[in-house]
């Protein structure tokens, strides 16, 4: 058998998502990799069986593509029945580098989940800094928090929040009744670079500059912990900031929140998803938290 015949798995795998889901992005979603990843994964199948498998803009398969896809179809069933070796040696070691406070509140609350699907994967945990992009250099995958453009690496959104004030019980009762946003005047606005108080203003049409005064935090978690000891209103993420709320720790002072201008993203070197561990645990993460 000559091995020059037989595509790349991960070219396979693409061809028979896109020609099943017929949409780049819902294919590169499903892969967690970039859409032009998919085109590219295309192109090289194409060119290494020598055929077009695409005919329309809308993906529908030319005949070829279509007795290609059968082809791939039964060749991928059959790779998944076989069995595999519970004696196999070692385990598969994934690394992933993630930001403190989406660890706290999203990823531990659902990891057991994962490690009881995938038994096979030791998974190592690393703490990378949102702020700085700073990250382990040796982690496989990574979290990050920002804009979501990255031109060293390849990445897909996992998730999206929305922003809103949050204080403790106690400040509420002392400093409240917290009816209009204009109430927040002279309160002690607690600060993080990573959640400027800029967007709330914005979107509650408050000409107020960005506070400058008061504390400061480079983490969501602390920023948290201080608004839940008294230190003041801090503009939170709901899915961050879950625990507290569940807890009683944070309220709400208002039912309104903002979209916020940024997301978490999971970012990855070109070529790390070819590894089975990166792809499943990735492909597990945008199901949990999606």
């Amino acid at each position: 058998m000559s091995a020059a015949r037989i595509p790349p798995i991960q070219c396979l795998l693409t061809f028979e998502a896109l020609a099943r889901l017929r949409s780049v992005t819902q294919t590169a979603e499903e892969l967690c990799v970039t859409p032009s990843a998919v085109s590219h994964r295309v192109k090289q199948l194409e060119q290494i069986i020598g055929t077009k498998l695409f005919g329309r803009a809308d993906f529908s398969l030319t005949t070829e593509g279509s007795e290609y896809l059968a082809h791939v179809r039964e060749g991928l069933a059959n790779l998944q029945k076989f069995p595999i070796s519970a004696a196999a040696p070692g385990k598969r070691k994934l690394r992933l580098a993630v930001t403190p406070t989406f660890s706290r509140s999203i990823l531990i609350p659902r990891l057991r989940q994962f490690t009881e699907a995938y038994p096979e994967i030791d998974l190592t945990l690393q703490v990378s800094i949102p702020l700085l992009d700073v990250v382990a250099e040796d982690a496989d995958l990574m979290i990050r928090f920002g804009a979501g453009r990255y031109a060293d690496i390849e990445y897909v959104c996992l998730l999206k929040d929305e922003v809103t004030p949050l204080a403790s019980p106690a400040y509420v009762r002392e400093h409240g009744p917290f009816v209009a946003p204009e109430d927040l005047e002279g309160e002690t606005l607690l600060r993080s670079p990573l959640e400027p108080w800029r967007t709330w203003f914005a979107a509650n049409h408050l000409d107020w500059p960005e506070p400058i005064d008061g504390s400061q935090f480079n983490d969501i978690g602390l920023m948290c912990d201080g608004a839940a000891a008294g230190m003041g209103v801090a503009l939170v993420r709901l899915k961050l900031g879950a625990p507290w709320l569940e807890h009683g720790t944070l309220v709400r002072l208002y039912e309104h929140a903002v979209p916020s201008p940024h997301a978490h993203y999971l970012c990855w070197r070109t070529g790390m998803m070819d590894r089975w561990e990166c792809a499943a645990f990735a492909e597990w993460l945008k199901k949990a938290v999606g």
